[in-house]
Parts: structure tokens; C-alpha cells; sequence
């Protein structure tokens, strides 16, 4: 499960895709219509083969073209690289830092272990795509989604849309996608009536299994850092604490 931070972040670049991107250097651009941080701003890897300033430059004439404002995804914990020095190049030129992130793995079969399956509760139902019953149950950050959110949620190879269902209705879903062996999780919202209950674990299990009849053989996600609720939980489940990153967002002219 060793796996450099570089190269997590460009795995689940693949798995979480703009809608439209653009390359310069070692730096991704993602536009997705301003549905999530992570769809809708620069991946800076490394160099982005040209002076910062006229990097920038090209950075602010893309989102401008996508009529979005310029962000950047930055991850952290690489104090001798590149990336660092782009985030003194950027705390300089006065883009603050917002939503610092951790990204956690996790070995499937070790994963597995921890949560067996709950004969008390539906199996999970699987889809290729995002229906209108597994749209209802998401809230993205406490919201409903824009229309723009099924382009960039189905804009991946092997994804799968995932939903747990009783007599009472919907009560959870999330999304997963497979890239490199390496399983994704995304989108994992409990209705607000079944948390407590079990419901989340349950499908974290079901979409692990899922990815290890695939080949699958490890996972990551991504957890808001104050999320100390979901952090317990997916401690609970055998994910560990890989790197962060934060966003950094252009100042106001």
C-alpha cells in the first residue's frame, strides 16, 4: 500500500475529473462547471515548465475562459519539493489557504475485517450510473446538487454509484470508482433519520467487497479535516492518515 503522495494525487485525479482540463507542465487544469474544489482547480505535481508569474498567467486565462474564479489544489507534507515552493509563491502573491483535507488509505482485505456483514441490514444495490433516487440521497456539503454534478460524477472509467434502501426509503449512498487497483470513495452520505445505525459501515463494506471482486487490493478518500465524526469512523474501518492539502484561492482584485 506504499504509495507516493504525487502519485495518490494523480490516481484520484482520474477518479474525481473535470469536465474539461487542460495540461501545463506538471500542473493539471480542471474546469467542471463549479461543481466540487477538486473538478474546478489547478493539481500543481510539480513544475509547471515556465516562471511562476507566466504560469499564473495561463492559470487566470482558463478559469476565465470557464467563468470560474482561479483556484488551486495544493496538497501538503512535502516540505523539500516543488509544491512547497509553489505555496510560497502563492502565500506571497496573496492567495489564501481554505478547506484543509486529509486524504486517507486503507487495505481492502484489512478493511474488510473490521466490518463484516450486518444480516440486519439490505445489501447494497449497484449502478453505472447516478439515478434520480441515488441523486436524492447526496448532499454535497449540506446541499442539493446543480445540474452540473452528474457530468463530472459519471466523468470516470469504472465508477459505480452505490445505495443502500428500505421500507422507509433511501438511507445511504456513495459513489466508487476503480483506478490502478485502487478503490476511491466519494459522495458517502446517511440520511440524517439512520445515522447512529449502522447504515454508513454497511455500505463502506458493500463497495469494499464490490472493489475486491474486481482486484482492487487498496482505497483512498477524502475527509474534511474538522470532520471528526467521519475521521472516527474510517479510522474504525482500517484507513490511515496518508497527507492533506488545502485549496488556495486567488485574491480579490
Amino acid at each position: 500500500m506504499q504509495i507516493s503522495l504525487v502519485d495518490l494525487e494523480r490516481l484520484a485525479s482520474k477518479g474525481w475529473q473535470g469536465t474539461s482540463t487542460k495540461p501545463l507542465g506538471h500542473w493539471l487544469l480542471r474546469a467542471g462547471a463549479g461543481f466540487t474544489g477538486r473538478a474546478n482547480s489547478v493539481l500543481p505535481l510539480g513544475s509547471p515548465a515556465m516562471q511562476i508569474d507566466d504560469a499564473l498567467a495561463e492559470v487566470t486565462a482558463f478559469y476565465r475562459e470557464h467563468q470560474l474564479p482561479p483556484l488551486f489544489q495544493v496538497p501538503l507534507d512535502r516540505p523539500d519539493s516543488e509544491i512547497a515552493c509553489l505555496e510560497g509563491d502563492l502565500d506571497h502573491r496573496g492567495w489564501s489557504s481554505f478547506n484543509r483535507t486529509w486524504v486517507l488509505v486503507a487495505n481492502l482485505e484489512e478493511s474488510l475485517q473490521r466490518c463484516p456483514p450486518r444480516p440486519d441490514l439490505p445489501p447494497a444495490r449497484f449502478e453505472d450510473t447516478a439515478s434520480p433516487a441515488w441523486l436524492g440521497g447526496y448532499l454535497y456539503r449540506g446541499s442539493r446538487l446543480p445540474p452540473s454534478a452528474v457530468q463530472v460524477l459519471e466523468n470516470a472509467d469504472n465508477v459505480v454509484f452505490a445505495s443502500i434502501a428500505d421500507n422507509d426509503g433511501q438511507a445511504a449512498v456513495a459513489r466508487g470508482v476503480i483506478t490502478g487497483g485502487w478503490l476511491g470513495v466519494t459522495a458517502l452520505t446517511v440520511d440524517q433519520t439512520r445515522r447512529r445505525g449502522g447504515v454508513g459501515r454497511q455500505l463502506m463494506a458493500e463497495l469494499t467487497r464490490w472493489a475486491v471482486q474486481r482486484g482492487a487490493h487498496s482505497a483512498y478518500l477524502q475527509v474534511a479535516a474538522e470532520n471528526d465524526a467521519a475521521l472516527r469512523l474510517y479510522d474504525t474501518l482500517g484507513y490511515v492518515r496518508h497527507h492533506q492539502y488545502h485549496y488556495r484561492r486567488a485574491p480579490q482584485p
